[in-house]
């Protein structure tokens, strides 16, 4: 997870700007490169996360000697093979990392369609000497973060993240995934979620694609030139990328699972993955102590105030910690945007297909905003990269394409599709495979959203809190732990609430799901999954 700056002038012209661009260090310490266009026109610095040629020939900005082109990319090109192939005749490639085929592309074609060329992750920014204009664009799902805002000189500045935008800008805005910025605009370049066409595969071929495209996009993401590992939560997500991980190196994974000193629920259930698979685990306890004393880097880290966020995001900042002090690995791969595709607890009461689909799209055009955030920023700040394999470009359009009623839950169990896929063919054990949706901020323990709210209730007068709508007037928490995120995100990133839509909660207007608290355990259908 590398750390990219794109400004359009000179960054010596703004304060204090190493010690403001050092803020996203943690994003790529391998390496660190300011690079100024020749008459000053653009800045554009890299914080190196060394991953594909982890050499010095792959340090970035890329800059391309024929035209004066200069390119930085934070970003895993899973197609960059086939595409350099197509340019080695009229570019010479200086190293081997993936991202060095943006140069040649550039100049070969309109950023709308060099966009729509990638098989990719990615967040990049740059430099066109010949027409003067300051490029950026964002991958289909955002998983790549990127942030822009105006200085008061009026001119544009991107970022990975929003700490080293904001001295410099009044307003920070999420850059849009699946769009591009011109020099001028920002446009779309694709539209991921929106199906004007279900599939025609019976349910026998659905069951089939979902398992062969999963499996070739977990194997994608197998590619580096660095230690990778797996974090594995006892989840059905994360055990099955874990399981077709094992499958294809055919040698043990490092895996990596997280729970709370008291009764933690997912610990159990990764280690009966773990000895399935026969990987090396590590498991990382923590207590009510360190939850606490986290919450606030936490919260810088992540640039949110979404309960559910921060929540999720305690124990993977830790677990991620361990990783980096303990191990060399750099690259993790993880089991998020399942969820969003085939569906949570609350989509139980989905009303209808329709309304299934509709609540898929809106999960996915905004996970940017929410569990992708999340993995980013807990992974990123310990200098490792996440790689997600559920959100496969292909395998997110196939899977959005499948008429929704094979995704309702009709069974009793949630997923049914994504269980039945791999079903009998060895991948995991059965308690496992068919086990019951467990939300991750209660499966590390359910102690650890009880240590929060005991914790906000002890810091947050009832005075204080009755004055919650005055202070806070926009997304107005409501509860006494929202109103202590919603204080230290403040007190980090002041009249920045517009980066996150809303709470991430349930849809309010489907049955059983009006409910206070956003977190599954409230909802009717909880059952087993807390077991």
């Amino acid at each position: 997870m590398c750390g990219l700056l794109g400004y359009q002038g000179n960054v010596n012209e703004l304060p204090d700007f190493k010690n403001v661009f050092d803020e996203i260090k943690h994003r790529g310490p391998d390496d660190t490169e300011i690079v100024v266009s020749k008459n000053g026109d653009a800045s554009l610095c890299f914080h190196r996360l060394a991953i594909m040629d982890p050499t010095a020939k792959g340090h970035q900005p890329f800059q391309d000697d024929r035209n004066g082109n200069i390119i930085i990319c934070n970003g895993e090109i899973y197609n960059f093979v086939e595409l350099r192939k197509q340019y080695e005749a009229t570019y010479k490639f200086k190293s081997h990392s993936d991202c060095e085929v943006l140069v040649p592309m550039l100049t070969d074609m309109s950023l709308d369609r060099l966009c729509q060329s990638l098989d990719a992750e990615f967040a990049f920014v740059m430099w066109d000497e010949k027409n003067k204009k300051l490029l950026a664009a964002r991958d289909p799902i955002g998983i790549r973060p990127l942030f822009y805002g105006k200085t008061k000189k009026g001119k544009y500045i991107f970022a990975s993240e929003v700490k080293t935008i904001l001295p410099y800008c009044e307003k920070v805005e999420n850059f849009p995934p699946g769009h591009y910025f011109d020099g001028k605009k920002i446009k779309s370049y694709i539209d991921l979620t929106t199906v004007k066409k279900y599939h025609e595969d019976d349910e026998k071929q659905i069951l089939k694609n979902i398992r062969e495209k999963l499996i070739e996009g977990v194997r994608k993401r197998l590619v580096a030139d660095v230690p990778v590992g797996f974090l594995l939560s006892g989840g059905l997500d994360s055990s099955l990328v874990c399981a077709i991980a094992s499958k294809i190196l055919k040698k043990p994974l490092q895996t990596f699972a997280v729970g709370l000193d008291h009764a933690p629920i997912d610990l159990r259930y990764a280690k009966i993955v773990a000895d399935f698979i026969k990987s090396k685990h590590h498991e990382v306890i923590f207590d009510k102590k360190e939850t606490l004393g986290v919450l606030n880097e936490v919260i810088h880290h992540l640039e949110t105030w979404d309960i559910t966020t921060i929540r999720a995001s305690i124990g993977m900042y830790i677990v991620c910690r361990y990783v980096h002090k303990n191990t060399v690995i750099k690259v993790l791969l993880t089991g998020e945007i399942s969820d969003e595709l085939f569906g949570y607890k609350y989509t139980d009461f989905a009303p209808s297909p329709e309304e299934f689909q509709l609540e898929s799209k809106k999960r996915i055009d905004e996970l940017y905003m929410y569990d992708v955030l999340r993995a980013d920023r807990s992974i990123s700040a310990h200098a490792l990269e996440a790689r997600v394999p559920f959100g496969d470009l292909d395998f997110v359009k196939y899977v959005m394409g499948i008429d929704p009623k094979y995704k309702m839950n009709t069974t009793g169990m949630g997923k049914n599709l994504l269980r039945q896929a791999f079903a009998g063919l060895d991948y995991l054990p059965e308690e496992i495979l068919w086990r019951e949706k467990a939300a991750f901020s209660d499966a590390v323990g359910h102690s650890m959203v009880d240590y929060l709210k005991e914790y906000a209730a002890q810091v947050i007068s009832d005075k204080e809190f009755a004055e919650a709508k005055k202070k806070y007037p926009q997304k107005t928490p409501f509860t006494k732990e929202s109103y202590l995120y919603r204080k230290i995100f403040e007190s980090h990133f002041p009249g920045q609430v517009h980066l996150i839509k809303d709470f991430w909660m349930p849809n309010q207007t489907w049955p059983n799901c009006k409910v206070q608290d956003p977190s599954a355990r409230v909802l009717s259908n909880y059952g087993k999954s807390g077991l």
